[in-house]
């Protein structure tokens, strides 16, 4: 058995049940949680987010929920840095930290580390963001195409984090991504081979989603109104009064919030957005399955099932996890 302290990753698509059993896991085991989630970060964006009630969040504290004001980015970077500070904390007493979320690209930045890349620069983003919204997300993915074709083929046409980051990293130093990265692996390796990239962790890595996709199709659709029930375009309406915030900030550009600010800004119906914000949630949890298609050594549970606490269990204690 490794030496190395245990952890939990929980993942999976949106609405697939991770923060309910996240909670039933650390009602019976020593376990402290941690969010992996690049929307819940955000104070003041919760009904929108399926952010954890205030009474759930009081029994079950998340760390990295509620840390920035929307008006300011978080990067991959910027989650590992403060993920493994948690954990460390979490460890130290004693714990085991439970990852839970379906930011895909923590997980794996955490798992794997990040290649070093030029610090994010406000100046460089802020134009970016402008000129994403002036011009539309497809000219940003446009000129990527042409200083970074590379980059461009991975990153989806409508993924504005990674895009810009990815030309920010461009502007900033006159070179793209892709041939930085391969400057750094002649130089030292790949990425994530150095042992001080690696996560100092034995990890167990459980997934949940339903067995069926039109289950979590319906699941989806199912939450969205809920989530309009609830006041959600009132929660949109009250971040759009502050004045600062604009479509193109990665907290605005999270899914659904895009949808409802652009209905308040005249362009989408209420049935407009109410449908393409359950379809923008579904290619979403489509590009979380594609993550997670890829994961090694990953034990899959079925949302619908009624016994996943104790098959969770039973895994977590046949690799030793728990010992």
């Amino acid at each position: 058995m490794s030496r190395l302290p245990p952890a939990i990753f929980l993942m999976g698509p949106t609405a697939s049940g991770k923060t309910d059993l996240a909670m039933e896991l650390a009602r019976v085991l020593p376990c402290d949680l941690i969010s992996v989630d690049s929307a819940l970060v955000y104070k003041g964006m919760d009904i929108g987010t399926a952010k954890p009630s205030k009474q759930q969040l009081a029994e079950f504290p998340h760390r990295l929920v509620d840390i920035l004001d929307p008006a300011q980015a978080y990067s991959a970077a910027d989650f590992r840095r403060d993920a493994l500070e948690a954990m460390a904390e979490i460890t130290a007493r004693g714990r085991i930290p439970l990852l839970v979320g379906g930011t895909m690209l923590y997980f794996k930045a955490l798992l794997d580390g990040l290649a070093d890349m030029p610090s994010a620069d406000p100046a460089i983003r802020q134009a970016l963001e402008a000129q994403a919204e002036a011009e539309g997300l497809q000219a940003l993915h446009a000129e990527l195409s042409k200083v970074d074709p590379v980059s461009a083929a991975r990153i989806h046409p409508n993924d504005p984090q990674r895009i810009i980051r990815a030309l920010e990293v461009f502007h900033a130093g006159g070179i793209s991504m892709t041939d930085l990265r391969l400057r750094q692996i002649a130089e030292n390796g790949a990425p994530g081979a150095s042992a001080t990239l690696q996560l100092p962790y034995t990890v167990a890595s459980l997934a949940i989603a339903p067995a069926e996709r039109s289950v979590l199709h319906a699941r989806i659709a199912q939450r969205f109104e809920q989530m309009l029930e609830q006041g959600f375009i009132g929660e949109v309406r009250q971040l759009r009064s502050r004045g600062d915030l604009h479509a193109g900030l990665p907290s605005i550009r999270a899914v659904g919030y895009r949808q409802v600010w652009d209905h308040l800004d005249g362009r989408l119906s209420a049935e407009e957005m109410k449908e393409r914000g359950i379809i923008a949630t579904r290619q979403l949890a489509k590009r979380q399955f594609t993550w997670l298609r890829g994961w090694d050594d990953l034990k899959w549970l079925d949302s619908l099932a009624s016994d996943n606490l104790t098959q969770s269990l039973k895994y977590l204690g046949s690799i030793s996890i728990l010992s």
